[in-house]
């Protein structure tokens, strides 16, 4: 772990080494990404199968063994424990009040020359939403990359995920029940990206793929996006914390790990003005590494890529934050509304002592599903408007023509465009 003050000779190097966590080596997977994507495109079904029988190591009998039923799903939603269940139900009920919240409205306005301008908002025909089902699933990855494109009012939703042996997650199939979904694929990596964007004989072709994944998920995104749009290309998780003298060590520390025990290549960097602070959050770090079931993800974790830096006061701190743009980003403070307005860059932003990233993962409401890397610099979390599109509404008078347009007309002509010129022109009055 890097444990370091920016007053020593070696921050500069160290903290380039930060900037630098996020990137993905993707070249060195591309070609066997483009190969996979290649073999869907020409054989459909027949390549899904065998590449699920080489990475997931179950074989597909047929093409209806690639689709859950939604009896399964059903049945593992009503044998859920009962304060799960309750659970799950808050979370979905959170989620979909906030995304409620962002969805944009068309909009018209009327000049006084009879002109009509205005913004027609509408949802894509159909979603494909990747959930990772291999090392660990995620039903709150479901949760989160559905209820969005619900709210967008997408018509046609389809899951895919993969389910080595081919034992599906019982959690993530009871939350594919409570979301209504029907259309839900054991089929996972860079096949299942390949499989919704160009469609296989019974996965249809999508206008837009999103959810998290590895490595070859994530160049697989990178590989189709234009066919079809993506959210966004995701690479580690990672947390940043800004704290002063008031914040607990003990909790400090616990949130870092919240992180490393995701993966051993997730990013977990505290900033902090306070020496003693930063010393206690080391200590606490090896008091609960030995703790967690995942010690040996979240020790490599925290040991090669976590950081704590000591600077000399908070405005250098948040500098230095803004500069890395983290995923999460926790403020523990007595008044982080103070630092708010400061703060440029991150996917999330979690104020105040009682606001663990952990509880926006599960039930606080905004999205999970965030930038990584940096890209919280041009990045925005998933929501509404990545399942919607925006189309420009135009409608001109007689007077209105009349009115502007020799303004176009003569700059249609100086840029040679004689039939541009000429269809403005022919509609004014001579």
């Amino acid at each position: 772990m890097i444990f370091v003050k920016t007053t020593d000779e070696s921050f500069g190097v160290d903290f380039d080494e930060l900037l630098g966590r996020g990137k993905m080596d993707m070249e060195h997977v591309s070609s066997i990404v483009g190969n996979i994507i290649s073999e869907i495109k020409n054989e459909k079904n027949a390549a899904l199968k065998r590449h699920i029988e080489k990475f997931d190591k179950w074989t597909p009998k047929s093409d209806d063994d690639l689709k859950i039923s939604t009896d399964s799903m059903q049945k593992a939603y009503e044998e859920l424990e009962p304060k799960l269940k309750s659970a799950l139900h808050l979370a979905y009920d959170r989620i979909k009040v906030y995304h409620e919240k962002q969805k944009p409205k068309s909009w018209f306005d009327d000049e006084a020359n009879g002109t009509i301008l205005g913004q027609r908002v509408t949802a894509v025909d159909s979603a494909g939403l990747y959930i990772p089902g291999g090392k660990a699933a995620y039903p709150s990855s479901l949760l989160m990359n559905v209820i969005p494109a619900q709210v967008a009012g997408v018509e046609k939703i389809v899951v895919c995920t993969p389910t080595p042996d081919n034992e599906p997650n019982e959690l993530l199939l009871a939350a594919c029940h409570l979301c209504g979904v029907s259309e839900v694929y054991k089929v996972g990596g860079a096949s299942a990206i390949a499989a919704m964007a160009y469609g296989t004989e019974n996965i249809p072709k999508v206008d837009v793929i999103t959810g998290p994944g590895n490595i070859f998920v994530a160049t697989a995104k990178k590989m189709v996006f234009g066919d079809v749009n993506i959210d966004m290309i995701a690479g580690p998780s990672e947390i940043g914390i800004l704290a002063d003298e008031s914040a607990n060590p003990n909790h400090l520390a616990i949130d870092m790990l919240s992180q490393a025990e995701h993966d051993e290549m997730a990013s977990s960097i505290l900033i902090t003005p306070s020496l003693e602070l930063a010393e206690e959050v080391r200590i606490e770090l090896e008091n609960w590494l030995q703790k967690l079931p995942r010690e040996e993800i979240a020790r490599k974790s925290i040991t090669e890529r976590g950081a704590i830096i000591i600077t000399k006061d908070m405005d250098e701190a948040i500098k230095l934050m803004n500069d890395i743009a983290p995923e999460h980003l926790e403020v523990c403070t007595n008044s982080p509304f103070e630092l708010l307005p400061a703060i440029k860059h991150a996917g999330a932003i979690f104020l105040g002592h009682n606001t663990p990233e952990a509880i926006g993962d599960y039930v606080a409401g905004p999205n999970h599903t965030l930038p990584t890397g940096g890209t919280a610099k041009f990045y925005s979390p998933l929501g509404v408007e990545n399942f919607m599109k925006k189309t420009s509404i135009i409608a001109f008078s007689k007077k209105a023509i009349d009115e502007i347009g020799e303004a176009c007309a003569l700059i249609a002509n100086t840029e040679g465009l004689t039939a541009h010129e000429q269809s403005v022109r022919v509609r004014m009055s001579k």
